[in-house]
């Protein structure tokens, strides 16, 4: 059963840093793509952009998937967890997901 609601980004739990883990998805096949961070800020850009939008830990700023690879995501549709505390963004991926050019992040395999 799908539940809706009415979203409000203030409802969600953020950490002590600010930020809410965002699992992004591929929305026809479920195929995990990679996963990264938001704030506040960022979740608000890419609900406006339709674009997934992260903030860089590392460096400390914003950046949009993409702008510099040409392999955007784009939202289709976004939804929270029970605890409100994760997302699950399912996108449009064009390219591949992944720094090292692998379509997703996750194609090592433990075991």
């Amino acid at each position: 059963m799908k539940e809706k609601c009415k979203f409000r980004i203030g409802s969600l739990k953020f950490d002590k840093q600010g930020l809410i883990p965002a699992i992004i998805q591929d929305y026809k096949n479920k195929e995990v793509l990679m996963v990264a961070y938001m704030n506040k800020e960022s979740l608000r850009r890419t609900l406006k952009l339709g674009k997934t939008c992260f903030w860089s830990r590392s460096r400390k700023e914003y950046w949009v998937k993409g702008m510099t690879s040409g392999h955007f995501q784009f939202v289709k549709s976004l939804f929270y967890d029970c605890d409100m505390d994760a997302l699950l963004i399912q996108v449009r991926q064009v390219g591949v997901a992944c720094h090292t050019g692998m379509r997703t992040c996750f194609y090592r395999r433990a075991k």
